[in-house]
């Protein structure tokens, strides 16, 4: 490990660039072209970033050189509010994504603002009982177990408006359970917990039975093409075409997005367990995303 602390007799000249003044010129002596991790510190010796490179040197150099694009605005941001530097060479650059994670998790850094808020991935879960068959869209499933959940997804945008636009469609191909019922703990639990959404329908088409968990698990998208011949068959979604389309279109982006990936993420990696919990969804899709290219890397 490299620290490379704040020199305090350097001087406010504008000539100087922000990140040499702060963490020293002599910086680039010794950091190797290696992999690795970086963790920036603030003053007050609080974590406030962590990052990992493939070419420790070469990345950080984009820090030093950051200048007034949009996309350097979150370096600039970490460099001033940054007062200390250290870096962490690793054997390769999958163990050095693999560490990045886990002290992002471990420490919820600022300026790290994606992974660290993992327990914030969602999870869509189904429960069947007495002839009606319930959603959840949450990111507390530890608090329905009589759930059987899917997940967790990474995007809260692309799964939520899957979710709701698909408990809109439903109400065309099946009869919406009232909220007063769904309390019922037998069918719906907690209707109230925070950041959680629970629906209930009856009369939907039993032969659907097996298809939800197909859809949600990126099994198989035949769950669509039955939800599309049933719209069709209602005189009520068929006199509003544009709106059923764009519900479906949703629909299609979410297996594309998350659905499929996280089932071919969970097949090439042979993770057991399902379903995929919120603090592993990174580091197994890291796994996925490093062996494709290592595939692909040795195919050339």
């Amino acid at each position: 490990m490299q620290n490379l602390a704040f020199v305090p007799g350097w001087t406010q000249n504008s000539r100087v660039k922000t990140f040499d003044r702060k963490f020293g010129l002599a910086l680039w002596e010794t950091i190797p072209e290696s992999p690795g991790i970086y963790r920036f510190y603030a003053a007050d010796d609080q974590l406030i970033y962590v990052g990992k490179a493939k070419n420790l040197r070469r990345r950080l150099l984009q820090y030093r050189n950051a200048g007034r694009r949009k996309r350097e605005r979150r370096m600039r941001g970490i460099v001033k509010d940054g007062f200390r530097l250290e870096w962490e060479v690793k054997q390769s650059d999958l163990e050095a994504c693999l560490e990045e994670v886990r002290w992002i998790q471990k420490h919820r850094p600022r300026w790290n603002i994606v992974t660290a808020f993992e327990f914030l991935y969602p999870l869509i879960g189904i429960y069947q009982s007495s002839g009606a068959i319930c959603f959840c869209f949450t990111t507390v499933p530890q608090h329905f177990p009589q759930y059987q959940f899917h997940g967790a997804f990474r995007s809260r945008e692309i799964t939520g408006e899957a979710f709701f636009v698909l408990m809109q469609l439903l109400e065309f191909v099946g009869h919406r359970i009232p909220r007063k019922e769904m309390a019922k703990k037998e069918l719906g639990g907690d209707l109230d917990r925070e950041y959680s959404y629970i629906f209930g329908f009856r009369r939907l088409p039993e032969a659907w039975d097996n298809l939800w968990g197909q859809f949600f698990k990126g099994e198989s998208p035949e769950l669509l093409e039955a939800l599309v011949l049933g719209l069709v068959e209602n005189a009520g979604a068929r006199a509003k075409p544009e709106e059923i389309q764009a519900g479906i279109n949703l629909l299609r982006r979410f297996w594309r997005k998350e659905a499929k990936p996280l089932f071919a993420a969970l097949q090439a990696t042979e993770h057991l367990g399902y379903p995929l919990s919120q603090a592993d969804r990174d580091l197994v899709f890291l796994r996925y995303r490093l062996r494709h290219q290592n595939e692909k890397d040795h195919e050339l």
